[in-house]
């Protein structure tokens, strides 16, 4: 009991779903309409649902352990506690509670905004569906939320018919059917027969397959088969259908949709990776820093300290010890130098990738007005890994090609229709033919004129295999709703050649045959699935004759054809191989055949008792299936012809892969197309050239014949350049681990790869094998759900709202419109993004170590004591207040080139492929350059103050002044340095930097003033130090040679580098100022 209220009382995460105690153990579930005490027994998950991680007592406490889960939030809260021991702590403990309290804050204020985003949405399904229980009966009306996972039982509409909009479950807003059995439909909306409907329904246990459903409805002694038709889905919206019954088989956090709600992947960018080693190397930098100096410390204590303590500074007996002295000195400067770990990187770092995701959204260039739609950024992690892409793996229909399907030729009977140019327009033969249909041959009407039985039976064909469903609009209009734009495609062709679906029930579906209304009997429909590439209906003529109607792949349907006449499958196959394919076109092949009753009966029969069961339905189904298709071999068969779609480039695709291929990224096409499609489609794109040296194509059907092709090839033969393109047809066994590292070599030796008749499963387990084996990052973008895998596996997913939906969209990282947008994406976006984000690192790290550095330097000189050289308030505000602005308007707003020249000159994106603007050479640099600064800050001073006197001939060489010295040099070495950095000034970078100076300057006179002394006397008592300090002359001489040697060096070396060893950048800043006449390759 205490398991089943213990998600009660804790928050939900996101990715953790409670399970009942037996809930690994369930094969299968038991549910009685109406009996509350029998679905008790199994402890069932009622419809209540947390999706919000706080409240209002639980958020403080949560979030805080949350935050300390990080090992840099935990490491300040350790310094913390070390602060408040006197004998270890030479600094205040605000030093570091001050940046933790900001950091934890700005987590905690996004943490909570996000929550409360995730309660209002939660609301929307309103508080009165929290008591329904699993086996419960409800009411839903028009347009409202599904509650929970219903069996629809009955509606208002016809023969149980229901609507309902899927865009929370799968993005899509076309409207999908549900029916409920016949049986259950009869219960109409009668309170008192659905009161006690006690039907019991076995199905599979909870999971998260949002297109697939088993189970058996057992009522009046008799068993009906129920499948995902029949089930409507928490997240749904009942439309276009009045009221609808269903019974609760899944409830709250069993229904599918909170089973899809486990945890994502989360995407790391190589930088952050890097990021991580690299903090890991600070500690122990600090730790070694710690350890010198702590032997400093009991050195000096040996051998000076005595003495020491009896003239100056006597101390406890407790700390006579040498040892113990330097342990305790140890702790004092982990906490002194743990600036050197930066605090507010992480922070500062997530803030500017906000900043470019909003940059991205509001790309203005990115946004298609057609459709509606502007770019987004749906992630925020990982937009400086957009600037690093070396491989693209496109989809081809709806990304590459507009996914608007256009009946362009077919092939009947052996001969071409659609090869002349002439222009057939509107309605040919019947009355409901639509405005927007072009035909390009007018002797496909007069054959349906004449009456050719081949041509009437192939749009028959068309007009029946299906799973559109028509819907009569306002003043006739006659619409379908496809589930794909082919489908569509073909019902209109065939609507508009006489044959015009009007109408579809459970049992029946009516087409107007050249004018004259005539109803099939639907007997069975055999589904299209990936694996089968292919449907069928079979239907009954109204003269009694059962048919079967055939539509698919070429490949799988001839294997399954042997027509009386060899001729005719070979002249359709030349057809589809050579005229259509050739040209682009997406090809069906179609088939009937006639069906011996006796056979048919036992055949449904079989198919009635596989329906029934739960347990290995789709294995026995797919069985039944292929044996129906099989028998397509033998007699009363006919091979009708074929269908050619043509889907058209989208706008700016050749221009787009151009610039990409210019900016050294491999771009691989991964399509189920046929071969010759493929290679068409890349021709049109440019892709493949007639220049190129060779196209190279592996298409063998067997293990052996790969092999044999891969390495008994003339080796003259094989691919050997940047100018070749290798073609893959990829068999099943094409990535197996014996073969794919042949793949992977044989296609990374061109520029241009095409992988034809792929699988989505073979789409994300190519993308694998390069993230694999190459260490490349990889962009994987498509618009289809069966691209889906693909966009998850590689590091960067973009989806294409198109028109199969928002699948796609919804699983990505990025998202836009057209594919054309993805150049800007990367070459601008991307590369500005990782270029910003290399020079922010660089800097921080800089400026840190010369900050934390000077204590260093100061321990050989004070004893190694632990004494700080800064003022404690300097030591908390130089991160969060002097420094944190201008180094955000860097990563922020900083440009090498603008976006027109990084558009024109794709070689730019070469650096972040090759990771050359932030890595461990580069940290050691800019370590090594804050080294040197802070080296300079500390000696410089001390050199020159050392017997520095004043104008008056008084010392100026007191301690708190030495501080403001260095502390100034500091503030004004960082920011000429951040100036230097930076490549593209804005008002907003110019405001930051001078504003830090000035609030330097003003708080910094404020911590020196009779005022605040007056008010904090014991945190403020150095009165006057800086308004002394900074009026003498001989102060300024020392910051300004402090500043002038700190920034000379730099300024040589980039001077040098950029004459003898200029980079691309380099050169198109020379090229496009009007300096140099030679443009830069690329």
């Amino acid at each position: 009991m205490a398991e089943k209220w213990l998600w009660r009382l804790l928050p939900w995460r996101g990715g953790w779903i409670p399970r009942r105690k037996d809930a690994g153990h369930e094969e299968e579930r038991h549910v009685k309409a109406n009996n509350r005490e029998y679905n008790d027994r199994f402890l069932y998950a009622d419809n209540h649902i947390k999706t919000s991680k706080y409240n209002i007592f639980t958020f403080l406490p949560i979030n805080l352990f949350e935050q300390f889960q990080r090992v840099a939030n935990a490491y300040f809260l350790f310094l913390l506690i070390l602060q408040l021991i006197p004998q270890v702590s030479s600094l205040s403990w605000f030093t570091t509670i001050v940046p933790l309290a900001l950091v934890l804050t700005i987590t905690a204020v996004k943490d909570a905004t996000d929550d409360y985003v995730s309660i209002a949405k939660a609301l929307g399904l309103g508080p009165k569906w929290m008591n329904v229980r699993v086996g419960d009966i409800i009411k839903l009306e028009n347009n409202q939320f599904v509650a929970a996972d219903l069996l629809l039982l009955s509606s208002s509409e016809p023969y149980g018919l229901s609507y309902v909009e899927t865009a929370e479950l799968d993005g899509e807003t076309n409207l999908k059917v549900r029916q409920a059995l016949t049986v259950t439909s009869e219960l109409g909306a009668d309170i008192h027969k659905l009161a006690e409907f006690d039907g019991e329904v076995v199905c599979e246990p909870p999971n998260n397959k949002l297109d697939r459903f088993t189970g058996t409805l057992l009522w009046k002694d008799g068993k009906f088969p129920l499948d995902n038709g029949k089930l409507l889905l928490r997240g749904c919206v009942l439309r276009n259908t009045e009221w609808c019954f269903g019974m609760v088989i899944f409830a709250g956090l069993e229904t599918k949709l909170m089973q899809n709600c486990g945890r994502t992947t989360f995407k790391r960018t190589s930088i952050d990776r890097l990021m991580n080693t690299l903090v890991l190397w600070i500690f122990g930098f600090l730790m070694c820093m710690g350890i010198i100096l702590a032997i400093g410390n009991s050195v000096w204590e040996k051998s000076v300290g005595g003495n020491f303590r009896k003239l100056y500074l006597p101390w406890d007996e407790v700390l006579s010890d040498a040892f113990f002295s330097g342990f305790l000195t140890f702790w004092s400067y982990i906490i002194i130098l743990n600036t050197v770990v930066p605090i507010s990187l992480y922070v500062s770092v997530e803030v500017i990738r906000l900043g470019h995701s909003y940059f991205i959204n509001w790309d203005r260039r990115m946004y298609q007005a057609q459709r509606d739609t502007p770019a987004e950024a749906r992630t925020t992690t990982l937009n400086e890994e957009l600037g690093q892409v070396e491989y693209i793996f496109s989809d081809k229909t709806g990304t590459l090609t507009q996914n608007i399907m256009v009946f362009s030729k077919c092939s009947i009977n052996g001969k071409i229709y659609g090869m002349r140019q002439w222009q057939q327009t509107r309605q040919l033969l019947n009355s409901k033919g639509t405005l927007k249909f072009r035909f390009h041959d007018h002797s496909l009407l007069e054959a349906m004129k004449l009456d050719e039985t081949a041509v009437r039976e192939f749009f028959r064909l068309l007009a029946l295999c299906h799973t559109v469903m028509p819907e009569e609009k306002m003043e006739g209009e006659l619409v379908y709703q496809a589930q794909s734009p082919d489908e569509g495609a073909l019902v209109t062709a065939a609507r508009n050649f006489g044959f015009v679906f009007r109408a579809r029930t459970p049992e029946t579906i009516t087409v107007y045959e050249l004018g004259k209304a005539v109803t099939y009997q639907l007997l069975a429909i055999l589904d299209f699935n990936n694996v089968r590439k292919r449907m069928s209906v079979i239907v009954r003529n109204p003269q009694g004759r059962a048919r079967l109607y055939c539509k698919g792949a070429d490949t799988i349907l001839f294997d399954r054809l042997e027509p009386a006449s060899e001729e005719l499958l070979c002249t359709t196959s030349e057809h589809l191989n050579v005229r259509f394919a050739g040209e682009g076109l997406r090809t069906l092949a179609l088939a009937y055949r006639d069906l011996d009753e006796d056979f048919f009966q036992g055949w449904m029969q079989r198919l009635r008792e596989a329906c029934s069961l739960v347990e290995k339905r789709e294995d026995l189904l797919a069985s039944l299936y292929e044996e129906m298709e099989r028998e397509m071999t033998v007699r009363n068969q006919a091979l009708l012809g074929a269908t050619a779609i043509e889907d058209k480039l989208e706008q700016g695709v050749a221009e787009t892969i151009a610039c990409l291929t210019l900016a050294s990224i491999k771009i691989w096409v991964l399509t189920g197309d046929k071969m010759e499609t493929a290679i068409n489609i890349a021709y049109s794109c440019n892709m493949l050239r007639d220049d190129m040296n060779e196209v190279f194509v592996i298409s063998g059907h067997s293990v052996l014949e790969l092999l044999e092709q891969g390495k008994e090839e003339d080796p003259n033969c094989l691919p050997s350049g940047p100018d070749c393109c290798v073609v893959l047809s990829l068999q099943a066994h094409a990535l197996e681990a014996d073969l794919e590292g042949l793949l992977l070599d044989t296609a990374c030796l061109c520029r241009t790869v095409i992988c034809c008749r792929v699988t989505p499963l073979q789409k994300a387990q190519v993308v694998e094998l390069v993230k694999r084996r190459r260490r490349a990052v990889t962009l994987a973008i498509g618009d289809g759900a069966n691209d889906v895998s693909m966009i998850k596996t590689a590091h960067i997913g973009v989806g294409i709202s198109g028109q199969e939906g928002m699948q796609a969209v919804l699983a990505s990282d990025y998202s836009f419109a057209q594919f054309r947008h993805l150049q800007r994406l990367l070459l601008v976006h991307g590369r500005w993004s990782y270029f910003r984000m290399c020079n922010f690192l660089c800097y921080f790290f800089y400026k840190n170590f010369a900050f934390t550095l000077v204590h260093f330097w100061f321990g050989f000189f004070c004893g190694f004591s632990a004494q700080t050289v800064y003022d404690q308030w300097f030591i908390t505000l130089f991160n969060i207040v002097y420094t944190s602005l201008p180094v955000l308007a860097m990563g922020l707003f900083d440009q090498d080139v603008n976006e027109k020249n990084s558009i024109r000159f794709p070689k730019l994106y070469e650096p972040g492929q090759l990771n050359l603007l932030f890595n461990k050479r580069q940290f050691f640099l800019c370590s090594l350059q804050g080294a040197y600064t802070s080296f300079t800050l500390f000696f410089i001073p001390y050199g020159a103050l050392y017997h520095g006197v004043r104008d008056d001939g008084a010392n100026v060489t007191d301690q708190q002044s030495f501080a403001v010295t260095i502390a100034t040099s500091l503030v004004i070495v960082a920011s000429v340095q951040i100036g230097l950095d930076t490549n593209y000034w804005t008002a907003i970078n110019h405001f930051y930097i001078w504003g830090s100076l000035a609030v330097y300057f003003s708080i910094l006179f404020a911590m020196h003033s009779n005022g605040i002394f007056g008010i904090f006397p014991s945190q403020f008592p150095f009165i006057g130090t800086a308004r002394s300090s900074l009026s003498q002359p001989v102060v300024w001489l020392v910051i300004l040679l402090t500043t002038v040697v700190c920034v000379a060096p730099v300024l040589v070396v980039r001077f040098l580098r950029a004459d003898l060893y200029p980079t691309q950048t380099d050169k198109v800043k020379c090229v496009t100022s009007g300096v140099c006449e030679a443009c830069p390759n690329g």
